[in-house]
């Protein structure tokens, strides 16, 4: 148990750590993808792929993709309320949302791809926020020490092993909740948002929203697999899948960059 608890809180650690210092290196566009990976998600679904039976992880499964798109409108929620109260304030605001609207996520119909389709729709929500609200990328100057990032890193990594240690132990729909509940992403924003401000905060977890789709791929991939393919397989394929995804997100993120710089008029010779 303890090896476990271990194994999580490292790997919870790293993520937190390591965005924030992609973010003060490459910026929040880079930063929020990384934020998408699956280090939370795949450590507890590893454990319950050698306890737990087939229907177990299926339905834990779907109950994470509705806690994902419950994290959609988490997401929405800080980056409306982040710029004009603190960190802690707007991620309690934000927890306050993610709760009941991935309850009633949970009661939609369609499966798997029901939950798919409606993370689409609340994407598009979510993108429509960001444009209302012309969040851009600030070029950032670090104003905290190694001692900060680290501690905050040590306390996600805490949080997220407990709860998803629990999880393995619970119902499938509790499981599959906890282990999507947006431990991650709150830490990323308290840690961005006392480091670098709440604009850097908000931009980067608008960029995550769409960086969660590899969560989503994760999700999928597992749920189709699991108890046609030996568990290892299993979560090998899932994890594959997810990366593919974030990586596409990246190239096209790339592009777009690329391409806006190209377009980009010339500044004009002085006579």
């Amino acid at each position: 148990m303890f090896e476990v608890i271990l194994v999580k809180l490292i790997a919870t650690a790293s993520v937190v750590i390591g965005v924030s210092l992609a973010v003060s290196k490459l910026g929040p566009r880079l930063g929020g993808i990384l934020a998408g990976t699956p280090i939370i998600l795949g450590p507890g679904y590893y454990f319950m792929l050698q306890e737990r039976p087939v229907e177990f992880i299926q339905s834990a499964a779907l109950s994470t993709l509705h806690a994902l798109v419950g994290t959609l409108v988490f997401s929405i929620c800080f980056v409306m309320t982040a710029g004009r109260m603190s960190a802690l304030a707007s991620l309690g605001l934000a927890t306050a949302c993610w709760i009941p609207s991935t309850l009633v996520f949970f009661k939609t119909p369609g499966g798997v791809w029901g939950a798919v389709l409606l993370y689409g729709v609340v994407l598009l929500i979510a993108e429509g926020v960001r444009l209302a609200l012309k969040l851009g990328q600030p070029v950032v100057v670090a104003r905290a020490g190694w001692f900060d990032v680290l501690l905050r890193g040590l306390l996600a990594g805490v949080l997220v092993s407990i709860a998803t240690t629990v999880a393995t132990k619970s119902g499938p729909l509790l499981s599959g909740v906890l282990v999507g509940f947006p431990v991650g992403l709150s830490t990323i924003s308290w840690t961005l948002h006392e480091r670098y401000g709440s604009h850097v905060a908000r931009a980067t977890v608008t960029i995550a929203q769409k960086g969660m789709l590899s969560l989503v791929a994760f999700c999928v991939v597992l749920a189709f697999t699991v108890g046609k393919l030996p568990p290892m397989l299993t979560f090998t394929l899932s994890l594959v899948g997810s990366l593919v995804v974030s990586a596409a997100l990246f190239l096209t993120s790339q592009w777009q960059h690329k391409r806006a710089y190209v377009a980009l008029p010339l500044p004009e010779e002085k006579s």
